[in-house]
């Protein structure tokens, strides 16, 4: 399998490590990558506040670089908020003929034009529908049995475009948790709204936001998430979200995850660039410390004891 890679600027900034596991996820399980030559931003959530058109030209450019130099293949990326960018041009500028012209109009100046043929993939998308959660099950060295994980897919890979999953009731990244070993914590703000950029300009309604996420998911081991803005929010704003309720608790990519439990190196991984994970945090995931029996003779901690100190690690940062 090989695909037109779009890692987007979060995934070269705040979340390298999210671009790190994913190529390594990828390379182990034979998949290739292609990065866009030329690539830029999308326009992430800011474009379109000022432009219509910029919001649809930004993202269209790098589909164009798509089709014309790396033969039309499909286009993958594991920013959720790339893929929603990406995924509008062909949902609302492919068809519809004069805006497709407009946008067509600013690209020729860069001697480019998009037909609309090249097809915007998420990586849950990928993992779930070309690879498939048997073949990621067969993959495995080193189960994550007996951690649990909270599935937390956001808000905008699902929404308005429900294209590989339910947007109300998904399941792709539980079965793909479910492949690792782990098990599935159960909870009602999966697919909730993290504030997103209102974290810049209203901080109290996103910290509401963030603090719900986080209580639902007591319990759990970790959140596991597929967008860096999601991430960044649920991780970086734990101790402000405290006030409302929040405890802390690791926050990690899919990726990240599944490069464990496919045993690959600390380094393809970078579980240090998490704000959650702690030198103690990273030591009982490589440990497997949700998984160790309970043990109450000569003091030594129970299981539930442990799990509470896990998620405690969360802050030793």
């Amino acid at each position: 399998m090989k695909y037109a890679y779009y890692p987007g600027c979060s995934l070269t900034e705040s979340a390298v490590e999210f671009d790190v596991s994913t190529r390594s996820v990828m390379e182990y399980l034979g998949v290739e990558l292609m990065e866009i030559p030329d690539w830029t931003c999308c326009g992430a959530s800011a474009a379109e506040p000022i432009s219509k058109l910029m919001n649809y030209v930004l993202p269209a450019r790098n589909l164009a670089i798509a089709e014309k130099k790396l033969d039309g293949l499909d286009v993958l990326t594991p920013c959720s908020a790339c893929y929603l960018n990406l995924l509008k041009v062909n949902k609302e500028v492919v068809g519809n003929r004069t805006l497709h012209g407009q946008v067509n109009e600013v690209l020729a100046a860069s001697g480019l034009a998009y037909s609309g043929s090249v097809a915007v993939r998420h990586i849950l998308d990928i993992f779930i529908n070309d690879i498939g959660a048997k073949i990621i099950e067969q993959k495995v060295t080193n189960n994550l049995e007996g951690m649990k994980i909270a599935p937390y897919y956001g808000c905008q890979i699902l929404r308005p475009y429900p294209v590989f999953d339910d947007p109300r009731h998904p399941t792709s990244m539980h079965r793909i948790l479910s492949a690792l070993g782990a098990e599935i914590h159960e909870w009602d703000h999966g697919t909730s709204c993290c504030g997103a950029s209102l974290m810049v300009g209203h901080q109290d309604v996103a910290l509401k936001s963030v603090a719900g996420i986080l209580a639902d998911a007591e319990g759990a081991d970790a959140i596991a998430t597929v967008c860096p803005m999601c991430q960044m929010n649920l991780e970086a704003y734990q101790s402000q979200a405290a006030q409302f309720g929040a405890k802390p608790i690791p926050i990690l990519y899919l990726t990240q995850l599944m490069g464990e439990a496919f045993g690959l190196e600390d380094g393809a991984l970078q579980f240090e660039k998490n704000l959650t994970v702690s030198a103690g945090v990273r030591k009982d995931i490589a440990n497997k410390i949700w998984s160790q029996p309970n043990q109450v003779e000569n003091g030594d901690k129970t299981a539930e004891a442990k799990a509470e100190n896990f998620s405690k690690g969360a802050h030793h940062v």
